[in-house]
Order: C-alpha cells, then sequence, then structure tokens
C-alpha cells in the first residue's frame, strides 16, 4: 500500500497473533527515498526509509538511538551528525542529496536473519519492581524477557522486534527472526575529546584532527539536578557497574534514606556501562529504558542506550577531556 509517505508501509496496526503475516524484508532493503514534510511523524506506522536510514546511520556511528523506523528529534540529530563527519551542507536535513550519500555504498541488507542461540534464552530474566530501593535484594538486574534481551542487542525497540516477527514464539534455540543489520566489524576509532551538547541532547566524539567519529543521543541532566558545566576529564570506564544510591542524591523517587546498593545488569540505574568523569559522582552511563533517552532527564548524569554506552566505551581512554556545552535557551524537549 502507500502511505503518507509515498512509498509502501507495513499497516498502522501490525497484528501480532499467530497467524499475522511476516513484513516483506525486500521492502525494507531495497526501500527508496521518500519525502517527509515537516512536521511529519509516522505514528504506529514504520516508514521502510526511515529504518533503512537508522540502520545505516547507526553502522556510521551516528545513532539516533533505539531503530524503530519511525523520524524523530533524534533522527534529525543523526542525519545532523552524519553531515558534519562528511563535509555535507550543514543544513542538508531528510533531503535526496542526504539519503544519496547515506546510502551509496549500501550493499549489506538493513535487515537480516537471525538464528536466536541458547546464549540469548539463557538469561537470567527477572521482572523487577518500578521503585529502585525496592530492587535491593535482586542478585541480577537483568532483561526482563528474551525480547527485550534481543532488541538490544540489535539496538531495536521491542515494538519493531515483535512487528517484524509477528510468527516468533521467541522460545526455541535455533528459531530465526529478522533484525536490524546494525554489526559493524570496523575497528572502533579513537577520541580525542567529547562534546556533550545540553541544549541539543547529544554526545559528540571527535578524533585527534577534529573530526567527528560518533554522534549519540543523550539524556543530560535536569534542571533540579544539572549536569556539570565547563570541562571535566575521564577517570574510569567500567563494564556491569553496581550502582550505590547515597540520600544525598536526593531522588524524588526514592523515598529510602539509607545508602544502598544494586547488583548489575542491564537493567540497573545506570546501566551496562559507566564512564566516570573528574566531577565526583558523574558520568556517562546506559539505562534501562533506551526508549526515554532524549525525552526524559536525567539526575545530572549524561544517559545513552546501553549499546551507545558500550561502543563510546570502546573509543576513549582515561583522561580525555569532555567539554560540556551550555546553550541560552536549553529546556527538554517533549514529544
Amino acid at each position: 500500500m502507500f502511505g503518507r509517505f509515498g512509498l509502501y508501509l507495513i499497516p498502522l496496526l501490525l497484528p501480532l497473533a499467530a497467524h499475522a503475516s511476516q513484513p516483506d524484508t525486500i521492502a525494507f532493503n531495497a526501500a527508496p527515498f521518500a519525502e517527509i514534510e515537516p512536521g511529519q511523524n509516522p505514528g504506529h506506522d514504520i516508514a521502510p526509509a526511515i529504518l533503512k536510514a537508522q540502520v545505516l546511520l547507526d553502522r556510521d556511528n551516528m545513532s539516533s538511538g533505539e531503530i524503530d523506523g519511525k523520524y524523530s528529534p533524534r533522527l534529525k540529530e543523526a542525519i545532523a551528525g552524519f553531515a558534519e563527519a562528511h563535509n555535507l551542507p550543514v543544513d542538508i536535513g531528510w533531503s535526496r542529496a542526504f539519503w544519496n550519500e547515506l546510502t551509496s555504498e549500501a550493499i549489506v541488507p538493513v535487515l537480516k536473519e537471525y538464528a536466536i542461540s541458547s546464549e540469548d534464552l539463557k538469561g537470567p530474566f527477572v521482572q523487577l519492581p518500578e521503585r529502585i530501593e525496592d530492587m535491593r535484594g535482586f542478585k541480577s538486574l537483568g532483561y526482563a524477557n528474551v525480547r527485550e534481551a534481543l532488541a538490544e542487542k540489535f539496538h531495536m525497540s521491542v515494538e519493531l522486534l515483535a512487528r517484524l516477527n509477528p510468527n516468533a514464539s521467541f522460545s526455541e534455540a535455533g528459531e530465526e527472526i529478522v533484525v536490524a543489520n546494525v554489526q559493524n566489524e570496523s575497528r572502533s576509532p579513537a577520541a580525542a575529546r567529547i562534546d556533550v551538547d545540553k541544549g541539543r541532547q547529544t554526545v559528540k566524539v571527535y578524533s585527534a584532527k577534529d573530526q567527528l567519529i560518533a554522534l549519540f543521543p543523550a539524556s543530560v541532566g535536569s534542571k533540579d539536578k544539572p549536569s556539570p558545566s565547563g570541562r571535566v576529564k575521564v577517570t574510569a570506564i567500567n563494564s556491569d557497574p553496581m550502582f550505590h544510591y547515597n540520600p544525598s542524591y536526593r531522588f524524588k523517587e526514592v523515598e529510602v534514606q539509607k545508602p544502598f546498593d544494586l547488583q548489575p545488569g542491564p537493567n540497573n540505574p545506570l546501566g551496562s556501562m559507566w564512564i566516570g568523569l573528574s566531577k565526583p559522582s558523574y558520568g556517562i552511563h546506559g539505562t534501562p529504558e533506551p526508549s526515554e533517552i532524549g525525552k526524559a532527564a536525567s539526575h545530572g548524569c549524561v544517559r545513552l542506550t546501553n549499546w551507545d554506552a558500550q561502543r563510546l566505551a570502546t573509543m576513549v581512554t582515561r583522561g580525555i577531556p569532555v567539554n560540556f556545552i551550555e546553550k541560552p535557551d536549553m529546556r527538554f524537549v517533549a514529544y
């Protein structure tokens, strides 16, 4: 069918019942450019051109966060980062010129088949309470289920994973599913500095030659708990961090008045990666809620999706500078 983007779209509400039809992956892999009107949002539709762009940008280290096939401010920032990295006009936006540059060497399909492994099914999977103080007794803060684990593994929203695989049981090793083809075998470039833009809610990574080598959407501080200002440095890089709560943090959602620790795991408040900064208790880290990146405020730290935090960690070393860029009209976007 032809939707509001003038190209084939998955139906508005793709059924998830046992006999639902499998989406045509060819339509995604071969998706042509499609115009997007200003302010237009595909809502529940998954636009093949947008999904294709998200995957290709992700491979180029220009992340738009969760791959979901929908246009968003995060995708807009990823396109701007791609333009800067490839010496394109800064205002190129979603355009045929951008599309042609992005897809000119795209010979690997953006969707691929993947066989679920016994390791994927191993877990441990945990049903966690909403309040973080109620997580104190858990030995691991793992994923809720295999769908969440696979969605993060391939940088996708759980919704997109489900809608691309309406007949999948996600319960047997060897079962083949369709996922975003985000694996990039190239070696991670080395970072010389990081710029955290509070107004644009982005983390930009630059090489020693002052070239942009990566961009990640972020949640950067809040009015109540702002992020640091000026220049700090990376002091630590730790995977699977424990979370230590100090009552002096005064998180509004925490009622406990005594310090406590939470065990590691991707659904730990720090996610699966911690990059500590020279200002005590502040860092760049992952999150248990990737869909909220760039939408919700943080407690002063810089939140990324778990996979983007892991990717950033492979680029940085201790001692590199992190610049927090202020904006006079700083505000948090709600959408």
